[in-house]
């Protein structure tokens, strides 16, 4: 057991549950709640939150939690705390993802402490990059802390396969437009300007205009039927690099795995400059997701499409308050 104080302790969970509330979820739905017990963190499903139209299976959902349970490990090694984790320790509770547990005293290396100086930082993007290359050298370490997390990451080189995930993601996007109760799930978590809520998907964080790269990346049409959102820097025309989070299995601890994985490389690339956008409407339909797995992806399941570059384009981000997640 660790040899830190009580008071020090306290303090490492909490900072620990703070940083886990800047996860990124799907459109910022932050469906996650944590209890503590000692010096234990129980990290939960919140499935009132599920996009139950979308993400029938909760896939989506436990990707969140998983980045979360990593911002949890982040902090406590930050705090000088080894995290023990349990993943689905009980299955009489589903609903309880992981338990992490306060275990022997360390110190953070700086990789550790690179990392935690990013939970606040990190953004995702909505828009086309500027041009301004990411360095292969980068790419190739993220593919190396995907790997870490077990699972893998895949740049998309080729031109052609690029412009059939582009094609594959802009299918999606046109059926799902069709899609009334889709749409109207999707604007759930769209927040009007002004909006004082503390979920969802501010209106300054997304574009009012159509991606404008080439091949075209469709996002999300979290305006739909309103006039909102945000004319971003129309010089940024780039689709960055395109990229597959992937992994072996398709379970519920493999979707948790993804979740801590994505986090790790987001949190890595914003170290370094460089910000992801997401694009996952094909991984929401059945037959477009196996297509990409067994065409695309060498039979590994796609947990993850995005596209990493350089954007210099800022947004304050919207999170719910300990009080609103914590028993």
């Amino acid at each position: 057991m660790s040899t830190r104080t009580a008071a020090e302790s306290t303090l490492a969970i909490r900072a620990s549950l703070e940083a886990a509330t800047w996860a990124p979820s799907v459109h910022n739905s932050q469906p996650w709640s944590f209890a503590v017990s000692g010096d234990e963190i129980s990290v939960r499903a919140d499935t009132a939150r599920k996009l139950r139209h979308a993400d029938p299976e909760g896939r989506q959902l436990l990707i969140s939690c998983g980045a979360a349970l990593f911002n949890i490990r982040t902090v406590l090694r930050h705090r000088g705390y080894e995290p023990v984790v349990q993943v689905l320790p009980d299955p009489d509770r589903p609903a309880l993802l992981a338990t992490v547990r306060l275990g022997e005293s360390v110190t953070a290396d700086e990789h550790t402490k690179a990392l935690h100086a990013e939970i606040e930082r990190r953004r995702t993007h909505r828009a086309p990059f500027t041009d301004l290359p990411v360095p292969d050298r980068l790419v190739e370490t993220l593919v190396q802390q995907a790997a870490a997390e077990g699972a893998r990451l895949t740049p998309v080189r080729a031109a052609q396969a690029v412009r059939a995930v582009a094609a594959l993601t802009e299918a999606a996007q046109n059926i799902q437009a069709q899609d009334r109760v889709l749409n109207l799930e999707v604007i759930r978590w769209a927040r009007p300007p002004g909006s004082a809520r503390k979920d969802g998907v501010p209106a300054d964080a997304y574009p009012a205009d159509p991606a404008g790269t080439d091949p075209r990346f469709p996002q999300r049409d979290y305006a739909w039927r309103h006039d909102w959102g945000t004319h971003h820097d129309t010089e940024a025309s780039s689709t960055g690099v395109v990229a597959l989070l992937t992994t072996s299995g398709d379970t519920r601890r493999a979707w948790i795995a993804a979740g801590q994985a994505l986090q790790r490389v987001l949190l890595h690339a914003s170290a370094h400059g460089v910000s992801a956008a997401f694009h996952t409407q094909a991984l929401e339909m059945h037959h477009l997701r196996e297509f990409l797995r067994q065409e695309l992806c060498s039979g590994q399941y796609p947990q993850m499409v995005m596209r990493l570059g350089i954007t210099f384009d800022q947004h304050a981000a919207v999170r719910r308050s300990l009080p609103d997640v914590v028993d």
